[in-house]
């Protein structure tokens, strides 16, 4: 399988009121293709300015983040933000959508402002349109952000997020503001997409959001501390899996 995502020697440093702050210490990991990854660690570890600096959206200190076999570390800020557009999908905590457009409108935005395809808008909005479908909320498509439920919008930020069939969707806490319903819902659908194949690294702090991914990276003081791999198999039932996860977590200080 293709490694996808290859981290070499990841540096982050902030420099606040003339103090160094070492976020990031010379981490090294790699995701292949098709894994779905959590980034777990006690609050502030380093776990979101980890998922952001892989991903482009802070530049990195130093070492090299290789995407797709390309340096991010070496792009300029224009090519950057193409492959961000087109190769890389975004869910995060807090939903962000525009107010002046409806849900669907919201979804294929990014489709409109990609330049990947030859696609006309028509198209794109059809695409648009099956991809809520998919996720069940076809029908809140002309309703405003404030018009639907924090899972539906949670959902439709998943439908944003695929719009341009991301080779990698980065997830920052996407279940984090939803009650447990919704929660395990959004879960669903991102465990169904990466069994269909989009590979997924997500930020968490709930074990059992956790459990459902295929290796589990555990950040402490900037460093990755620990690996673990979810048993191979869909057999093992969900809360085994949890038990698994928590005795491991508990074993690293968790």
């Amino acid at each position: 399988m293709a490694t996808v995502l290859e981290v070499k020697d990841l540096c982050k440093t902030y420099v606040i009121n003339k103090r160094q702050n070492n976020v990031l210490k010379n981490v090294n990991f790699s995701v292949e293709e098709g894994e779905m990854v959590a980034v777990m660690g006690p609050s502030g570890s380093g776990k979101s300015t980890l998922l952001y600096a892989v991903s482009g959206m802070d530049a990195a200190t130093g070492g090299t983040v290789l995407f797709d076999g390309r340096d991010i570390t070496k792009l300029k800020s224009k090519e950057l933000a193409a492959l961000r557009l087109d190769e890389m999908g975004f869910i995060f905590q807090q939903m962000y959508m525009m107010k002046n457009l409806t849900i669907l409108d919201n979804i294929v935005l990014p489709a409109v402002e990609s330049k990947k395809t030859s696609e006309t808008k028509k198209e794109k909005i059809k695409r648009g349109e099956e991809l809520m479908r998919k996720l069940d909320i076809i029908e809140v498509a002309d309703n405003d952000i404030n018009e639907v439920s924090g899972g539906q919008l949670q959902r439709a930020c998943i439908c944003r997020s695929m719009i341009n069939r991301p080779k990698v969707l980065f997830a920052d806490e996407p279940t984090g503001a939803l009650n447990r319903n919704a929660s395990n819902e959004v879960m669903e659908e991102l465990v169904k997409l990466n069994e269909e194949g989009t590979t997924v690294m997500m930020v968490t702090h709930d074990a059992k959001v956790a459990a459902r991914c295929s290796r589990v990276l555990y950040i402490v003081d900037g460093n990755i501390r620990g690996e673990y791999r979810s048993p191979a198999g869909a057999e093992m039932p969900e809360k085994d899996r949890e038990r698994r996860l928590n005795n491991w977590l508990l074993e690293l200080g968790w």
